[in-house]
């Protein structure tokens, strides 16, 4: 890694500043991303800095924002772009946050309508420094985009509000179309990788928010190639299915900077299609699963799955 390179990754993670450095083996010829030109991409990109919004997107480095951008679909990252977490696989910046922006759900609105947004996906940083975890800025975005585009289907990818009593009924009772909450990784990984969150703490989450309201669609994603295990992945599934999680995303883990865990094992295609079959046999109504996969990667294409699936289930369950 050249000079400016570590020195922006120091300047972003400088908790990981002094660790050294944890190279990933070469990537494999299946995993290969092209850079994105397209107009359409460099439309998003305009505007999204003309109303000074963050988007995972960017700030996670997301390999697919070429396309997604492209299609005019963001995963817009509201409550700034600093976290209040370092877990050791996530490229977005952590530190100490700037005040909550008041204008920030009027400015994710505006941003919908210019887009012409079927479906948008609406995450954040993780705000252990604020009294609600930042759930009622969560809450005043869906109503924003409620007001300025009805026919906008929403997706919200939460944190896991470190027990912020409330927290989680208010977003849910905003009625997003879905609740996603990612696990990330299997139990045992925890520690090393996402070590300011619990396992079970962010499983209870996504059962409770089915709990509160058991029409709405939840989901959850896993990253493999840190060192799991082949029966973790599944027993992980079925502590989802326990949950009565809809929707499962599994994607290929890659190492955002050298400070940041190395990629263990790069997981065949053939290996996610084994996965995808087993999910589905599992129960999950629908399961995203490749080396690309991404939380937010086709959510809006993905959606619409979700919808037909759930419509052919109830179908079946009366027949």
């Amino acid at each position: 890694m050249d000079d400016s390179k570590l020195s922006a990754a120091a300047l972003r993670h400088p908790e990981k500043r002094n660790r050294p450095d944890n190279p990933s083996p070469r990537k494999p010829k299946w995993i290969r991303v092209k850079a994105p030109t397209s107009q359409a991409y460099g439309d998003v990109v305009k505007m999204m800095r003309s109303k000074q919004m963050h988007t995972v997107c960017e700030e996670a480095a997301c390999p697919n924002i070429g396309e997604c951008w492209q299609r005019r679909h963001a995963a817009f990252m509201i409550l700034g772009d600093t976290c209040t977490r370092a877990c050791a696989f996530c490229n977005v910046k952590t530190g100490r946050p700037g005040l909550v922006d008041p204008t920030e759900p009027a400015h994710v609105a505006e941003s919908v309508v210019q887009m012409g947004a079927k479906h948008i996906v609406v995450t954040s940083v993780d705000r252990d420094d604020l009294d609600d975890g930042g759930a009622m800025q969560f809450v005043k975005v869906i109503e924003a985009v409620r007001a300025a585009s009805p026919e906008t289907t929403i997706e919200v990818l939460t944190p896991d509000f470190r027990d912020k009593a409330g927290a989680l009924e208010a977003v849910v009772a905003a009625k997003p179309d879905v609740f996603n909450h990612n696990l990330e990784t299997v139990p045992r990984l925890y520690p090393s990788i996402r070590p300011g969150a619990r396992y079970f703490q962010s499983l209870s989450i996504l059962r409770d928010a089915k709990r509160i309201d058991p029409t709405i669609f939840t989901k959850s994603g896993l990253m493999v190639g840190l060192g799991e295990t082949k029966s973790e992945i599944l027993q992980v599934m079925d502590d989802l299915r326990v949950a009565d999680v809809d929707f499962l995303t599994i994607g290929q883990y890659l190492q955002p900077t050298l400070k940041h865990a190395a990629v263990a094992e790069y997981v065949t295609p053939e290996q996610f299609e084994d996965y995808k079959t087993i999910a589905l046999a599992k129960g999950f109504l629908v399961v995203a699963a490749s080396p690309m996969t991404r939380s937010s990667y086709h959510a809006d294409r993905d959606f619409e799955a979700l919808r037909a699936a759930r419509i052919e289930k109830l179908g079946r369950a009366a027949g």
